[in-house]
């Protein structure tokens, strides 16, 4: 049974978050923000986004989702909502940047991928990797209808397929087409520095299959 989905929770509202609420809001969802200060600091992004947006914590933003995205980096010590987002599908768009967040060394070591994290942190919810390899502008600017040639391509990954069928699904109503490179073990793929992620946007399924193909272990992250 498809999880019908009219309401997107979102925990982080800086740059990647508040995009994708403007890309929900446009093609017609709901969304309740959220971010690491709390409802009040959201007002002004709220009067712009308009009908249909609110702000809300972290866990009522969880709970109010029929899905949840996770537009927040990964801490080693887990401060997500667990019980509101059990039972949900959560869209992680996080992507480990040592410089930003000290270095794991499961991850360094590719023992593990930051998703693969991600979804230990929330054992009864179903993560897929996603929006990881685009810069948030584009969104936009390289979105197109289904059926325009040399359409662009985003990638997913996830251990459930049900998962990857609603984020296939929003992408195409974003204006994307997919490409599946499950399970969460082969996130790394699109991680930063592999060719999947120089490309960002520009590349066709066929182009961006190629490239995660391409992928080797080793390379630096920025």
């Amino acid at each position: 049974m498809s999880t019908v989905v009219k309401t997107i929770g979102i925990i982080g509202a800086g740059e990647v978050g508040s995009q994708i609420a403007r890309a929900a809001l446009k093609v017609g969802y709901d969304v309740v923000l959220a971010n690491s200060r709390g409802p009040e600091t959201l007002t002004a992004l709220i009067d712009e986004l308009g009908p249909g947006a609110r702000a809300a914590t972290a866990a009522a933003a969880a709970a109010a989702g029929d899905i949840v995205v996770v537009a927040a980096p990964l801490t080693l010590d887990n401060n997500l909502p667990v019980d509101e987002l059990a039972g949900k599908i959560v869209l992680d768009t996080n992507n480990y940047m040592a410089w930003r967040d000290g270095h794991y060394p499961m991850v360094d070591s590719g023992e593990k991928t930051e998703h693969e994290l991600r979804q230990e942190h929330l054992p009864h919810s179903k993560v897929a990797k996603a929006f990881t390899h685009i810069q948030a502008p584009r969104l936009f600017l390289s979105a197109s209808p289904a059926g325009t040639p040399r359409r662009h391509a985003l990638s997913v990954s996830s251990d459930f397929p049900e998962a990857v069928e609603v984020v296939t699904r929003l992408y195409d109503e974003f204006g994307f087409d997919t490409v599946d490179n499950s399970p969460l073990s082969e996130s790394w793929r699109s991680g930063p520095g592999q060719p999947a992620w120089n490309a960002h946007a520009h590349q066709t399924r066929e182009e961006l299959a190629a490239n995660l193909a391409a992928a080797k272990h080793g390379i630096p992250r920025p």
